[in-house]
């Protein structure tokens, strides 16, 4: 990017990237990820009166015969593109939602061939866009997009539920070429639009085999779906970097955009989070910190170009993806406003940076790691640490930090923590049995995070619990030793000479070893970098092999996202306890809790219809923690 670009860009007045913040026309609230409302009827004085008012049903649970989870964020439309919620469910459907009622006004099928998908089955959300050359009342003025979990682009109309005939076949655009797409690549997360441009990652299984597809990101024109641009994470054979071995598309692949994208329209930016190149956990036949893997990058939203990038974790040896939504928000400093990004990361850290040019907000270090225990592996000597904020997860625990309900479980722990390789975070994984910590989980995962301008905070969830990695030869990938086998998993790495095994590190009463918290909520300021307050976010009283008829609120690992309202509360569900709760965004208190049906594994949102404001989330339980999987989405509001 040149001195003259970067200056014309930073001339741009700075604007709020959420115009309207009592909308909630984007899955995060706005096209930068906020997760925040300017509703003030629900306050901290009567949220404690909220009630349940409707519940939706897909009645997708219980007829499939395919795993699924409601990870979905919907959207409330104007009164001018239908004035109802629309969402998508895991199997490809597109459902209007009476949002008084939580009645269903239409409901649109992709006809996904559910045989074909090798991976269980979600949706997180959908994209609406207003079409500034159609006349208001033209078909597909309003649209929505979906992107389909097996790589399929949908759009329809957003008041009636039909397709757009002219976009596409049909209303539909393949991602792939030819009749058969790759089975290890899907869509997840929505699609954004920017300059016209509809821009859409992927996810690919990127743990079970060394050779996967490459990451790559594609844009097409928003009203005929015509290819318009696309970015490789993974350079071609020719390329003339020392980050990447020659030919690296034959020996490695994914370093895939799954989390969902951000987009300043302003300034024609589009950010996207990368994930870690395949295999995950043996990096020996890709050598060099894998450039673009494991990174934030900016990209020019009409073009493709690289702006600038940054990566987060070299080489990567853990599957620390970049998992979540990056965050547009505007950071006060010095009598200065900032056009910030904020990025959160699996293993616990939190990175800010200049939008426009990426200069670091807090300066970061590169600090020395672990080296490799395994033969020709070379793991990158230093890995990127922001001296601000600290680490919201604990990197440097031990037998001492063991935690159990009784001294006889505490010593059980201890002995399995003695038993582990532990030379603190980004310890590689060897033949030994290695600590995992933070793991893959999460710190932080794809759920993202609050912001509040006004009060310059950033609020956000995390999981706290450490887990063992092993590698293994791959003709004994089916041994699990003596971990328990309930909570262990082996993926097999093929192409390599290893397959690996983990789980978490659990007492013989199935509890986990690692220090309470499980799971928290945290406020961090965002002009001091510094800690405002931390409280624990869920009950273990449903985590052991029998439930208690009483909580402990000793946190629980949660997967999903929160929502801030300007009346100063944080509603989050995201827990492994089927409680959907509210806090106060300047204590952290807790001030209200309701059980849910199935766990909240997705992030709420809120909005106003004919004076009432309601707030919104999907429930459908988490397969990644072995829980129970429904369909409900739940409304609640303040007694009429």
């Amino acid at each position: 990017m040149t001195t003259a670009s970067i200056f014309s860009l930073l001339t741009i007045f700075s604007v709020a990237v959420n115009a309207d913040s009592t909308l909630w026309n984007y899955p995060a609230g706005s096209a930068g990820g906020e997760r925040y409302s300017g509703l003030t009827q629900i306050t901290k004085n009567n949220v404690d009166q909220l009630l349940p008012v409707w519940e939706y049903h897909f009645d997708e649970a219980e007829s499939k015969k395919y795993p699924s989870s409601l990870q979905m964020t919907p959207l409330y439309l104007p009164e001018r593109a239908g004035e109802h919620l629309v969402t998508c469910s895991p199997f490809g459907r597109i459902v209007a939602i009476d949002p008084e009622t939580g009645e269903e006004k239409w409901r649109f099928d992709s006809e996904l061939d559910e045989s074909q998908v090798r991976n269980h089955f979600k949706c997180r959300g959908i994209t609406w866009w207003e079409d500034p050359l159609k006349k208001q009342g033209d078909h597909c003025k309003q649209s929505l997009y979906m992107a389909v979990i097996d790589r399929r682009i949908v759009a329809i109309d957003a008041v009636e539920g039909t397709a757009c005939q002219g976009f596409g076949e049909n209303g539909v655009v393949k991602l792939y070429q030819g009749d058969k797409r790759t089975a290890t690549v899907f869509s997840t997360s929505p699609p954004v639009v920017v300059n016209n441009n509809l821009v859409v990652g992927s996810q690919i299984e990127d743990f079970n085999s060394a050779h996967m597809p490459a990451g790559t990101v594609q844009a097409i024109d928003v009203r005929t779906g015509t290819s318009r641009w696309s970015f490789s994470t993974i350079p071609e054979q020719d390329h003339n970097t020392e980050s990447w071995p020659a030919n690296p598309k034959k020996i490695s692949g994914a370093a895939n955009v799954w989390a969902p994208l951000s987009v300043d329209a302003e300034r024609d930016m589009v950010f996207v989070p990368t994930s870690s190149p395949s295999p995950d956990y043996y990096g020996v036949y890709r050598p060099g910190n894998n450039e673009y893997a494991n990174s934030l990058v900016a990209l020019n939203g009409s073009t493709g170009e690289v702006l600038w990038h940054f990566q987060f974790v070299h080489h990567d040896l853990w599957d620390y993806d970049t998992p979540s939504q990056p965050i547009l928000t505007d950071i006060k400093r010095d009598g200065k406003v900032i056009p910030a990004v904020i990025q959160t990361t699996k293993h616990g850290l939190v990175f800010m940076f200049n939008r426009v040019t990426g200069e670091p907000l807090f300066d970061i270090e590169e600090r020395p790691v672990p080296k490799s225990l395994v033969k020709d592996e070379r793991a990158s000597p230093t890995q990127p640490f922001p001296v601000k904020p600290l680490p919201l997860v604990n990197h440097a625990i031990g037998a001492e930090d063991a935690w159990g309900f009784t001294f006889w479980d505490e010593g059980k722990c201890q002995e399995a923590f003695r038993k582990l390789h532990n030379e603190g975070i980004f310890t590689p994984f060897s033949t030994t049995p290695t600590l995992y910590n933070p793991s893959a989980l999460g710190g932080m995962n794809w759920g993202g995070a609050s912001v509040s301008v006004e009060d310059q905070t950033l609020y956000v969830n995390l999981s706290n619990m450490a887990m063992f990695g092993q590698l293994v030869p791959i003709d004994q990938a089916n041994s699990q030793g003596e971990w328990n086998p309930a909570l262990t998993q082996v993926n097999s790495m093929q192409g390599t000479p290893y397959a690996i095994v983990m789980g978490v590190i659990s007492s013989p009463l199935g509890v986990p070893c690692s220090p309470p918290p499980w799971g928290k909520l945290v406020a961090v300021d965002l002009q001091t970098g510094d800690l405002r307050w931390t409280s624990p976010l869920g009950s273990v009283h449903e985590m052991g092999p029998v439930a208690l008829p009483f909580e402990i609120e000793l946190g629980t690992p949660n997967l999903g996202g929160p929502l801030l309202t300007k009346s100063g509360l944080i509603f989050i569900g995201a827990t492994t306890d089927r409680r959907f709760r509210a806090f106060d965004s300047k204590t952290g208190e807790k001030l209200w809790t309701a059980t849910l049906p199935f766990d909240g594994s997705a992030a709420p949102m809120t909005f106003e219809h004919k004076g009432r404001q309601y707030v919104v989330i999907a429930a459908g339980g988490q397969i990644a923690f072995g829980r129970p999987t429904g369909d409900s989405i739940m409304a609640y509001a303040l007694p009429e």
